[in-house]
């Protein structure tokens, strides 16, 4: 399995190597969280990927930060991890 290294914007000194996250063979029948982030135009990129989920046979639930500059709220991390077998993250301007 690859590894990737993701730089945490709150602190770049020390980058973290993480494996990545076993991919489903299939998306039908899985339920996939989009996440608005909140900033401009992100809604109409995830508009276009739930189409293209919705032709897939996975189910859609759609989620949205209150605001961008924040971590989403804890409450919200929950219902998306308890609801949802993956997640896509949009941001856009």
């Amino acid at each position: 399995m690859s590894t990737m290294t993701v730089l945490d914007p709150t602190d770049e000194s020390v980058p973290q190597e993480r494996p990545r996250a076993a991919r489903p063979e299939s998306l039908a029948g899985l339920t996939i969280g989009l996440l608005d982030i909140s900033k401009p135009r992100g809604n109409v990129f995830l508009n276009r990927v739930e189409e293209r989920l919705n032709g897939l046979d996975a189910s859609v639930i759609r989620f949205q930060k209150p605001t961008f500059s924040k971590p989403a709220p804890v409450d919200l991390r929950h219902e998306i991890a308890s609801q949802c077998d993956a997640v896509i993250e949009a941001l856009a301007d």
